[in-house]
């Protein structure tokens, strides 16, 4: 059977600061982040299965993105575990505050997401990730392929 690619869109609202930046991105800002994340499979076939004729069910898809990804970021503060604005906001004064091991740039935030989506499929046969896309503005996106990796 023929393999298909697959894809879902997820949009959330987040605000970052890039913690050294030459330009603006120093500064505390947010944006409108989408995620559009692409399994590869082949279709199930079996009749009685249902979810017969799918690659991934997107209900299943969606969870494991919602779940793992959107709920956990929707409206967060994502800041480098080093930034400076941690002596001016604390956890207390931002229960959406994340502090990350790395710059959290568009292309690093896509491949934690990455690990997390990868994390999630190992129980699910014959899919696999094929590509993902986080865009942060209308005109700037990073792209993570399969292949390349």
């Amino acid at each position: 059977m023929a393999r298909l690619r697959v894809t879902k869109q997820f949009d959330w609202e987040m605000a970052h600061a890039l913690d050294g930046h030459d330009g603006k991105c120093h500064n505390i800002h947010g944006h409108t982040y989408e995620l559009s994340v692409t399994f590869l499979g082949t279709p199930i076939d079996d009749p009685g299965n249902p979810k017969d004729g799918m690659v991934i069910d997107f209900s299943d898809l969606k969870s494991i993105v919602k779940d793992n990804i959107v709920k956990r970021f929707d409206h967060a503060l994502v800041l480098r575990n080093n930034s400076r604005f941690l002596d001016k906001i604390t956890e207390d004064d931002n229960e959406r505050l994340i502090l990350t091991d790395y710059q959290p740039t568009c292309e690093m935030m896509l491949l934690e997401y990455v690990e997390i989506i990868q994390s999630q499929l190992k129980g699910i046969k014959n899919v696999s990730l094929h590509s993902a896309r986080l865009r942060e503005t209308k005109t700037s996106f990073a792209e993570w392929f399969a292949n390349d990796n």
